[in-house]
């Protein structure tokens, strides 16, 4: 059995276990409460995710550095980061406009009854301007925190100075070669582990969450949850064929990993080595041009994170009764690009970022405690969503740079993890 296959088996498992538990009351009963789901369930699932996000920050640093040096050319390196840049912008601006179009259309939240005991607490989020400033910073700083557009920034301008720093610079780019390969072999070790973690997580999301939080929300819960999936099966394959014209069906298939992975952890920072190691193995893609694509869309590419605020946002303004003019939804959509460039690839960090997009349009910060309680299971959805996203980008910027390897991509079980 692949790794892939036995991932989905281990995660429906895990969801009809975590059901069977909420179902008949079990998972209020204290010991299984306690020890099993916020037990041994919350710690399986815990320190897969840690063992992930442990590796993103020298992954990055270190593929990106050798992508970097592989290039050679600093000029082809603005060429692929200014279409990446436009790539991901232009995606993020189609998924809010969908997603407000089609939530206005609907009247999502209309009618919806306010719970009178909200008790939201809001986190404090960084400005634009912040997002900005932040992509300079202590190298070592930026590691410890896991400042990705610092250490992104830090690793290409290394990169350069390595290319042109001569004989010096070669013995600097031959130890982060060797260095990459570890690395690498370390994500693929950890991923043998991703089964009986995706089963825990499951497992304990449904234990907690059930039917009942989303037969309350159902309108907004199934509206945002088929547009992430319209976005991710309808909008991503057709921008793929018309830009690179790659085969949508095989790119989704060749996806399945990855996509899974982003599901368990609800994290686009958590899923970049494995996100990576799909684009370069099993799609095709030159590593020089993933190692900056795949990082970058991990910060900045947030289309799902985009589609839920944007529903979110008409959700609760209907909620309240309170009737949106055409400036302030050209403000929801830029509040929103924004918003989703600045949001941390981290579970939840869409939720923190929609305070700013509510505060600007004059809607009640108070309204995300309604949608709270089954923001999980959509924070995983719309990660899923989100990584798609970075690997399509990928795909059609690799191959308008001609390092695209289509032999790769046509080859069904290039890259293929056997259990």
């Amino acid at each position: 059995m692949t790794l892939t296959k036995k991932i989905i088996v281990f995660m429906v498992v895990g969801a009809l276990l975590g059901l069977a538990l909420n179902l008949t009351g079990l998972n209020n009963h204290e010991l299984v409460d306690q020890y099993v789901v916020n037990g041994l369930f919350y710690v399986i699932g815990q320190l897969f995710i840690l063992s992930l996000k442990m590796m993103v920050v020298p992954l990055v640093f270190v593929s990106l550095f050798c992508g970097t040096t592989a290039l050679r050319d600093p000029a082809m390196l603005g060429s692929i980061g200014g279409r990446t840049l436009a790539f991901y912008l232009m995606t993020t601006a189609i998924a809010l406009g969908i997603a407000i179009s089609f939530a206005l259309l609907i009247g999502v939240g209309l009618g919806a009854e306010i719970p009178t005991d909200i008790n939201y607490v809001p986190k404090e989020s960084k400005s634009f301007v912040a997002v900005i400033l932040s992509i300079i910073d202590n190298p070592v700083k930026a590691m410890a925190e896991g400042n990705l557009l610092a250490v992104i920034m830090f690793s290409i301008l290394l990169g350069l100075s390595a290319t042109m720093a001569g004989k010096a610079g070669e013995q600097v780019i031959d130890f982060f070669k060797s260095f990459n390969e570890v690395i690498m072999k370390l994500v693929m070790l950890i991923m043998h582990f991703a089964p009986y973690a995706v089963f825990a997580i499951l497992a304990k999301v449904f234990a907690e969450l059930g039917v009942d939080a989303i037969k309350t929300l159902s309108g907004y819960f199934f509206t945002v949850l088929g547009l992430l999936i319209f976005h991710a099966l309808v909008v991503y394959p057709l921008l793929l064929k018309l830009f690179s014209g790659l085969s949508p069906l095989t790119f989704l298939k060749k996806m399945e990993s990855a996509v899974t992975f982003a599901f368990g952890t609800s994290s686009s920072n958590a899923t970049i080595p494995v996100t990576l190691r799909t684009v370069t193995e099993r799609l095709g893609v030159n590593k020089s041009v993933a190692s900056f694509t795949i990082p970058f869309g991990a910060t900045i590419n947030m289309d799902g994170t985009a589609i839920m605020q944007g529903v979110a946002t008409v959700f609760i303004a209907n909620a309240y009764g309170v009737d949106l003019t055409t400036t302030q939804l050209m403000m929801v959509v830029l509040m929103a690009t924004m918003a989703s460039i600045g949001s941390a690839g981290v579970p939840s960090a869409g939720l923190v970022m929609l305070q700013g997009v509510l505060l600007q349009v004059g809607l009640p910060i108070e309204g995300i405690g309604i949608i709270l309680g089954i923001d999980r299971l959509l924070d995983m959805t719309r990660t899923a969503v989100n990584i798609t996203g970075d690997a399509a980008v990928t795909c059609i910027v690799a191959k308008s740079q001609g390092q695209f390897d289509q032999a790769i991509f046509d080859d069904p079980q290039a890259g293929v993890i056997k259990e």
